[in-house]
């Protein structure tokens, strides 16, 4: 009885060795593929990322108050002053409407003038990043 447990033994360890030598696991190969104008666009995204900056810009706020009065606010002034463009922004725990994305001073102003006639709590802000 004692030789079987050993034979049994034997073989499996012997079984399991072969088995063992062939199991390969996670070998694979990857080959990517890519065009080369992806890399193009991406230095051209680059370049023109920096000049984008949020804290070089102006911008006017026209409301600050609850979601459905800010709603209301940015789709009269888009209705009224098409040319220019406008988002909400959520501070805690207001939601603010800012119009425009002037690059100087004078040209927020100019415009701050024609937008206080329509919303005279509107003022100049300059938005940190």
């Amino acid at each position: 009885m004692r030789i079987l447990t050993i034979r049994n033994s034997i073989f499996c360890i012997a079984y399991l060795s072969i088995f063992s030598l062939k199991v390969s696991a996670q070998e694979t190969k990857i080959n990517i593929q890519q065009n080369p104008k992806f890399e193009q666009l991406l230095n051209e995204k680059r370049k023109t990322n920096p000049s984008i900056a949020v804290n070089e810009r102006y911008k006017i706020q026209i409301f600050s108050g609850v979601s459905e009065k800010a709603k209301k606010a940015l789709n009269d002034c888009k209705l009224n002053f098409p040319n220019l463009d406008g988002t909400i922004v959520f501070n805690t725990p207001n939601y603010k409407v800012w119009i425009g994305n002037f690059k100087t001073r004078i040209d927020a102003e100019r415009n701050l003038t024609e937008l206080k006639k329509s919303y005279p709590n509107a003022f100049l802000i300059k938005p940190k990043k």
